[in-house]
């Protein structure tokens, strides 16, 4: 071994990986065994990742002798990834979605995207802490709680930085370096956010390029899985691995034209010089004066590198306005559909259940309360009043939001500020999102939920559906002129 393994994967990125092991320098084994050991000493200090796989090492041996055998799968081969604690694994790893109700449930099959990042070689290293039942079980838990796991703390300062989104732990380890990279899935800002806090990159992809089959539900119509990377390039890898065509998920059927499977090719570092991208200030305006700084300097990054600014843009439609109608109808169809499949063993087998379980194990169970899922049980829609209100609570966002602003001004993206006001109108429609480190704010401010802002900031890319090569060509071409990414120096 010519390379000090525990110095060498604190930043290298999924290339650089691959020729190392191509060249023997080192090996799968080598590297989740790397993993393991720093999972072992610093995610104590961070929870981000819930459990490993005690197979990883065994798993990544056979990929050694196969790539010694019969060649290299691809740009994943023996590469750990962490998935998501709400992804489904057939394998000795639990899928729980944070809550102590599915501590020991095991899924009966791979989710699509497990599955094929097993076809193409990854070694599924273990799950990742997250926001318990994806942040939909109560108005007030807090970002990256669960009663699973505990609180996942941002290693760029543990217990004082905010991490945002249920994907927190993914980004967490991530950045932390306890895996190469991860997957994480998103509703409305579960993905980009944590990726922008924790000086990451993370794509939300269009709802339908990437199959939600085995993935614990909250939306049909929004939910998505996701890459988490400490790079453009790495996530574009991770993409094009996981996407895909998906008999039993409908979602995926009007997208086979629009799915690349390398989506490398979109990396284009002179791109910005030809991009038309739009500043809406609305989601500006409550910045503090750092941030608000930060994305600034993004603007001035646009135009020096040649790109068309176009400042402001109104998108004339409110911020948030989620229907919780229509969220609680999809939350208690799909998650009462995904429980009643688990296993006769375990405790529970609807959302019914779930609550009374909760209730009777609330000194560990309860500690936020559970007051959405109650709603959700408590929800009366039929299929007819859900179909509905769904088409009412999309129609403004189609005829006065994404579309229409970039068709307004011959856009190909909007820039967005890292946080999560500005993502909803992209989840209510599935559309896509990327985000990129832009900053680090030294000072920052308390959010409403007394959360700490400051840290690592990401500036959001934002597009039509299926404009994913765009919105890569544009992260990729902001990310190679600024390279503002640092590490979070755990270890």
């Amino acid at each position: 071994m010519s390379i000090n393994l525990q110095d060498w994967i604190q930043e290298a990125d999924l290339a650089n990986m691959q020729k190392a092991m191509t060249t023997g320098e080192c090996t799968s084994e080598a590297l989740v065994l790397a993993y393991i050991e720093r999972i072992h000493k610093y995610n104590p200090l961070i929870n981000a990742v819930l459990e490993i796989n005690p197979d990883a090492l065994e798993i990544a041996r056979n990929l050694d002798l196969e790539r010694n055998k019969t060649g290299c799968r691809g740009p994943l081969h023996g590469i750990p990834i962490l998935l998501k604690d709400n992804i489904d694994t057939h394998d000795r790893l639990h899928t729980s979605a944070g809550s102590i109700a599915l501590a020991e449930s095991f899924a009966p099959e791979d989710a699509f995207v497990a599955a094929k990042l097993r076809a193409a070689g990854a070694v599924l290293l273990g799950k990742a802490n997250m926001t318990e039942w994806s942040n939909f079980m109560s108005n007030r838990m807090p970002a990256g709680y669960s009663s699973r796991g505990g609180y996942v703390l941002n290693p760029y300062g543990p217990g004082k930085l905010f991490v945002s989104g249920s994907s927190s732990g993914s980004a967490a380890a991530v950045a932390a370096n306890l895996a190469a990279a991860a997957i994480g899935t998103e509703t409305a800002g579960s993905i980009i956010g944590p990726a922008s806090q924790h000086f990451l990159v993370g794509i939300k992809p269009t709802v339908g390029l990437a199959s939600r089959r085995g993935i614990i539900p909250i939306s049909i119509s929004q939910d998505t899985p996701g890459p988490i990377s400490k790079t453009v390039t790495d996530a574009a890898i991770l993409l094009g691995a996981i996407v895909g065509l998906d008999e039993n998920d409908r979602a995926t059927w009007t997208s086979p034209h629009r799915i690349f499977h390398d989506y490398t090719t979109y990396l284009d570092r002179d791109f910005l010089h030809k991009a038309r991208i739009g500043i809406p200030r609305q989601y500006y305006r409550s910045l503090d004066e750092e941030r608000l700084s930060i994305m600034e300097s993004a603007i001035h990054v646009l135009r020096e590198q040649g790109a068309t600014v176009i400042d402001p843009v109104d998108l004339h439609m409110e911020q948030h306005s989620w229907n919780n109608d229509v969220i609680c109808y999809e939350f208690k169809t799909g998650l009462n559909r995904y429980l009643s499949k688990l296993n006769s063993d375990m405790p529970v087998h609807s959302l019914q259940d779930l609550i009374a379980y909760n209730q009777k194990h609330a000194a560990s169970a309860l500690k936020f309360g559970q007051d959405n899922l109650i709603r959700s049980e408590q929800n009366a829609l039929n299929e007819a009043t859900y179909q509905l209100k769904r088409q009412e609570y999309n129609h403004p966002a189609v005829t006065q939001g994404i579309d229409y602003v970039l068709d307004q001004h011959g856009l190909d993206a909007l820039m967005l500020p890292g946080d999560i006001d500005g993502m909803y109108i992209a989840a209510r429609l599935g559309y896509p999102l990327i985000t990129v480190p832009a900053g680090y704010s030294a000072k920052g401010t308390i959010d409403a939920d007394g959360d700490s802002t400051q840290g690592p900031f990401g500036v959001v890319f934002s597009g039509k559906a299926f404009s994913e090569p765009t919105l890569i060509r544009i992260a990729y071409s902001f990310e190679q002129a600024t390279l503002f990414r640092r590490s979070s120096h755990m270890g």
